[in-house]
């Protein structure tokens, strides 16, 4: 219980600008500074961060690790693409931290939604998430954008199996524990409540000081 209300603290003390720019917001110039950044975008940013964990968790939960991690995966490439091609996703802050706390919510009631609406889901948020990555890589040369395509894709596909496999351990290992999953679920969508509430303020109340 410690551990869920703890997120959604730690968050609201980060520094939402920093946490998304690896290269300190400097655009990179290498395959090695592409790579890099890549690695670092999903993992630094904490509304990615989570999702990304939030996304293994539920596709163990569903008994398809690899089948619901790779529509997430091929969603951020995708939403990538779509900022480089110089389209803009509407509210994308937003939408992003509403999809943080809807898998949160799905892992903390222990709802049980069908794989094909799950893999919809994972691929339409990884077109928000992609999207906020392209903003890290916009205007960079050929080589430092391959680097940062296969990092990001990567440490995604890394952490989202990682965090698959050791949901199916808990649960298989001590059915009991199923509650642990479940908080950390919580924790999840704490966070993207206040990722939710922060930006809505934000439009809310745009032209006040």
């Amino acid at each position: 219980m410690r551990f869920a209300c703890a997120g959604p603290l730690l968050l609201a003390g980060t520094n939402a600008a920093l946490a998304h720019h690896a290269m300190g917001g400097l655009l990179p110039q290498t395959f090695g500074q592409g790579m890099l950044s890549g690695l670092a975008h999903p993992v630094i940013g904490m509304d990615h961060f989570a999702f990304v964990v939030a996304v293994g968790i539920t596709a163990a939960l569903a008994g398809r690790v690899w089948g619901l991690t790779l529509p997430f995966i091929g969603g951020t490439l995708a939403g990538c693409l779509i900022h480089l091609a110089g389209v803009t996703l509407p509210v994308a802050e937003l939408v992003i931290a509403a999809t943080v706390l809807l898998l949160g919510a799905i892992i903390a009631t222990n709802r049980e939604l069908p794989a094909l609406m799950l893999g919809v889901l994972f691929a339409g948020a990884g077109l928000f998430h992609g999207w906020a990555y392209g903003e890290s890589i916009f205007g960079a040369e050929q080589t430092p954008l391959i680097a940062y395509l296969v990092g990001f894709t990567l440490i995604q596909l890394v952490v989202a199996v990682l965090a698959g496999l050791v949901t199916r351990w808990v649960i298989d290992s001590d059915a009991a524990r199923r509650m642990n999953v479940r908080l950390v679920g919580a924790a999840v969508a704490g966070m993207g409540l206040v990722l939710f509430v922060g930006h809505v303020e934000g439009v809310l109340f745009a032209g006040i000081k």
